[in-house]
C-alpha cells in the first residue's frame, strides 16, 4: 500500500475506534496489505481488495484464547 493510503487508514481507524495509539504500518515486500498496531503490539492485518472497479479494506484480527483469560 502507499504511504497516503496507509495514513487514510491510520486516520479511519483511529476516529472509528477514539483511539489514538492505534496506526497502520507498511509490510515488508507486501503490496496488497499493512499491519494494524496498537501501541508497538500487533493487532491484525489490512487487506486491500480492489475487484469490478471498486476498492475496500478487510480487517483480520485473530484474538487467541489466553488473550481472553482476566
Amino acid at each position: 500500500m502507499k504511504p497516503e493510503e496507509i495514513a487514510r487508514l491510520t486516520k479511519f481507524l483511529r476516529a472509528k475506534f477514539e483511539l489514538p495509539s492505534i496506526s497502520v504500518r507498511k509490510r515488508p515486500q507486501k503490496s496488497d496489505s499493512a499491519e494494524v498496531y496498537i501501541g508497538e503490539e500487533f493487532v491484525g492485518v489490512i487487506f486491500r481488495d480492489e475487484e469490478d472497479g471498486e476498492l475496500s479494506y478487510n480487517f483480520s484480527m485473530a484474538i487467541l484464547e489466553f488473550d481472553l483469560e482476566d
